[in-house]
């Protein structure tokens, strides 16, 4: 086993399409991607970019939400809660995702995924298998 910080949403726990909060209950991992890419990678729509995070470049888009290294996208497993209709966690989108580091929060800030340091999610993609389970508590 092993521990890593991160963060969760800046508005708290919730399921609700377009709420920006983080999905509890749960979940599986629905899809790996980024395995192949260098750290720091960002990601747009779950593709590359072609670009490689620096805090110069976080300095040029200071608003933007980056999405670095890896993707972890996660899939509800609790129809009604999580699952489907206007609470599925996998059409909202929800990660967990490397993010600039200089950055990093052990605080809610996020707009609902779960995000971590680069090499941390680096070692947790390399762990963990596609559809392995998740639990996101609210603590």
């Amino acid at each position: 086993m092993q521990r890593y910080p991160v963060s969760t949403a800046a508005k708290g726990a919730g399921e609700t399409s377009g709420s920006y909060c983080t999905p509890r209950g749960r979940h599986i991992v629905r899809a790996k991607i980024g395995g192949e890419q260098p750290i720091n990678s960002v990601f747009v729509g779950r593709r590359p970019t072609g670009e490689i995070y620096t805090p110069e470049l976080g300095r040029t888009e200071p608003e933007r939400d980056w999405i670095l290294s890896r993707i972890l996208w996660l899939s509800g497993q609790e129809p009604g809660f999580n699952r489907l209709g206007p609470c599925d966690t996998m059409r909202r989108y929800i990660y967990i995702h490397g993010t600039p580091d200089e950055s990093f929060e052990q605080a809610p800030c996020s707009h609902g995924c779960i995000r971590m340091r680069n090499r941390d999610i680096v070692d947790l993609f390399e762990r963990v298998p596609a559809y392995t389970p998740v639990e996101i508590i609210e603590a």
